[in-house]
């Protein structure tokens, strides 16, 4: 099991978009980057990621399960594009902001620290536990 990132615009596709629907979850559709697919790509069923917001607050705001493995994206006429489809898991106890994962020595090699365009990128198991922690989470969810 893996731990990633995954941003999304809130005005496009919001957490609170997200939660509505359910433990079926939903497409991540509509990514058009080479290295974001290819982190789909490899994503597995149970991984788990960090749903942030881009816009606005740039933050993690909740926590999503991979319940379905990459597939064609059904908004891509090309045929080349694929996605995961992922279901809300819990809200983070308080957002987690870009400015506060910058500040922490600890998550300086975070490629949302590095490279905070990509989309959907890797989080590394120490990653995922400090921002959890920065969150106010108890008990994190563990892939």
């Amino acid at each position: 099991m893996a731990y990633w990132l995954m941003k999304s615009e809130p005005g496009t596709w919001s957490w609170e978009d997200q939660k509505k629907e359910g433990a079926k979850g939903a497409e991540w559709d509509g990514v058009r980057n080479y290295q974001a697919r290819n982190n789909m790509r490899a994503m597995k069923n149970g991984d788990l990621a960090f749903f942030y917001h881009s816009i606005g607050e740039k933050a993690c705001v909740g926590i999503v399960k991979v319940v379905a493995e990459a597939h064609p994206d059904s908004t891509d006429t090309t045929g080349k594009w694929e996605c995961v489809d992922v279901a809300a898991v819990e809200d983070l106890p308080r957002p987690v902001t870009l400015d506060e994962i910058k500040a922490k020595p600890k998550l300086a090699d975070m490629v949302l620290v590095n490279n905070s365009r990509l989309s959907v990128q890797p989080v590394t198991a120490a990653e995922w536990t400090a921002v959890c922690a920065l969150a106010g989470l108890k008990n994190p969810p563990t892939a």
